[in-house]
Parts: C-alpha cells; sequence; structure tokens
C-alpha cells in the first residue's frame, strides 16, 4: 500500500475488478496508439478537461477528466488517452515526446500532478494515486507498481531540469 493508503482504513480493494479494469484499459490503449503493447500504463485524471473532454462529449456529468497515460521508456514518449469511469469507450491518444516538449515536471502542491507543457499554448496535469474508489469519478484500479515506476521514468527520463 502507498503512504495515503498505511493511514487511511478505507474499504479493501477488489483486487478481480482491478485486474478487469486494467484489462479494460490496455484494450482500450492498444486500440488507439500504434505499438501500444510496448507501453507500461497507469490510469490518472486531470481538471484540464478543455483539452481532454471526451466525458462531457460521451455523457459524463464529471469536471474530472479520466486518462489513460502509457509511456514508452525506450522511445521517451508519454501517451495520454481520454476516456470515461466505466471504460466503455476513449478517445484519440495525444503524445508528448521528451525532445519536443518546452518543459515538464512534478508539481506537489496544491496536488501531487505530472505537469507537462507541450508549448507555450496550454499544458496537462496528469493526477496519479495507488488506487481510487469513487468509481462514478475514476477508474477503479489499483497501481502502486506501476504508480512508482511511472513517477521514476518521469522523474529521471522526461523532466526537465
Amino acid at each position: 500500500m502507498g503512504l495515503f493508503s498505511k493511514f487511511f482504513k478505507g474499504p479493501e480493494i477488489d483486487m478481480e475488478k482491478s485486474a478487469a479494469n486494467a484489462k479494460k484499459m490496455r484494450a482500450l490503449f492498444n486500440n488507439v496508439v500504434e505499438n501500444g503493447s510496448d507501453y507500461k500504463l497507469i490510469f490518472g485524471y486531470t481538471e484540464d478537461v478543455s483539452r481532454f473532454n471526451y466525458g462531457f462529449v460521451h455523457g459524463s456529468k464529471t469536471k474530472i477528466g479520466n486518462l489513460i497515460v502509457g509511456w514508452n521508456e525506450e522511445s521517451g514518449t508519454i501517451a495520454v488517452v481520454p476516456t470515461v469511469p466505466d471504460l466503455s469507450g476513449c478517445g484519440e491518444a495525444s503524445y508528448y515526446r521528451r525532445g519536443e516538449i518546452l518543459k515538464a515536471y512534478r508539481s506537489k502542491y496544491p496536488t501531487d500532478a505530472f505537469v507537462i507543457y507541450p508549448n507555450n499554448n496550454g499544458y496537462i496535469g496528469i493526477n496519479a494515486y495507488d488506487w481510487l474508489d469513487d468509481e462514478t469519478l475514476y477508474v477503479y484500479v489499483e497501481q502502486e507498481k506501476e504508480l512508482a515506476d511511472f513517477t521514476y521514468f518521469f522523474m529521471n527520463r522526461f523532466a526537465t531540469k
């Protein structure tokens, strides 16, 4: 369990449901990202819904944008695919390549987020946790190891100094 989970005694994680959702995430991602199986995946969300409005288009009332976030260590690429909490579909992928971005960093305030500025016209803030249990807003998936791997990749191979 992550640091938050050690102190917070919430409901038990349904590992079967988590595994099923991870499998759905993989299928959606592979459907829209060329060589998608070459990417590791986490679930994330953003409040920058103007950029990732797939949920609004497909009937979600939330102001949270659900994201399937993939990263390929070999190419130094992050691919972000918007989705909805029930994983019934997804939008097109946006790609962020280390050599093509303006800047990227991890923000600790006001929330813990991975922030990427592809250019001067906007940014994407990816929030990700080891698991979230509100299925009306987020994809239900346990991802402690995957999140640790993404954090390491982002901080050591992707973030700008």
